[in-house]
């Protein structure tokens, strides 16, 4: 009897352990990449423990699922790449993002798309189009697909903000992600008026060191954020 029960008892488990199963899929530009490849000397280690996620807030999140939770078997793929723009999510949404079958899927861009945008104001119509185009790809592989939206953000210090430019385009592509969010019932993690709270006593290369990527300590508000939204889901 005390082997049928210890028998059971691991069958159940194993049952609950692929039942929590998940793959969390994180996508976008270097404030998802987090520097992670020139952490191994240009090229990307999938291998290398130490060197997996980067160490921005998509590191911190998967740190504290993984460590939290290791009986629940989460697998964590970091695919931020510097310099994204929509459309170079676009031609790599195959091979990273199909590919992987995530059951959650984390998107964070916009801002590259202003950057080099040569000062003319960004086409939010082309950037809503493609973005709900690469959703809908997502979507009709995986219709349980849990969609996370991150907020296009910015602060004064990137570039000397002409006639409010980089704030106007900004201001314009997270009412443009909100929207997408609203339509997919996705999850819309508002970071630019966390950001603007943060920085609001002067102190902002504290949070943001160059007015676009984070500090560490940015990012750990970042991946708060994260973690609050998506707690119960993931449990």
């Amino acid at each position: 009897m005390k082997r049928i029960f210890t028998a059971f008892l691991v069958v159940a488990t194993c049952i609950i352990t692929t039942q929590a199963q998940k793959r969390v899929l994180f996508i976008g530009d270097s404030i998802t990449d987090g520097n992670w490849g020139n952490a191994c000397g240009g090229e990307r280690s999938l291998t290398d423990m130490n060197h997996i996620f980067g160490h921005g807030y998509m590191f911190l999140c998967a740190s504290y699922f993984m460590s939290e939770f290791p009986e629940r078997g989460y697998e964590f793929f970091n695919r931020g790449i510097s310099g994204n723009t929509i459309v170079d999510l676009e031609n790599r949404w195959q091979t990273d993002a199909l590919d992987i079958q995530p059951d959650i899927l984390s998107v964070l861009v916009g801002i590259n798309d202003i950057i080099l945008s040569n000062g003319q104001d960004v086409d939010t119509v082309m950037f809503e189009a493609k973005y709900r185009a690469l959703l809908d790809k997502s979507l009709k592989q995986n219709p349980k697909l849990k969609i996370v939206l991150g907020e296009p953000f910015w602060q004064p210090g990137f570039r000397v903000d002409t006639e409010g430019f980089v704030e106007r385009n900004c201001l314009a592509l997270a009412r443009a992600v909100k929207r997408i969010a609203n339509d997919y019932n996705a999850i819309f993690l508002e970071y630019q008026p966390m950001f603007d709270k943060l920085c609001s006593n002067g102190n902002i290369t504290y949070w943001i060191w160059d007015g676009v990527h984070p500090t560490p300590a940015g990012h750990f508000r970042m991946s708060q954020m994260w973690i609050d939204a998506l707690g119960e889901y993931m449990k």
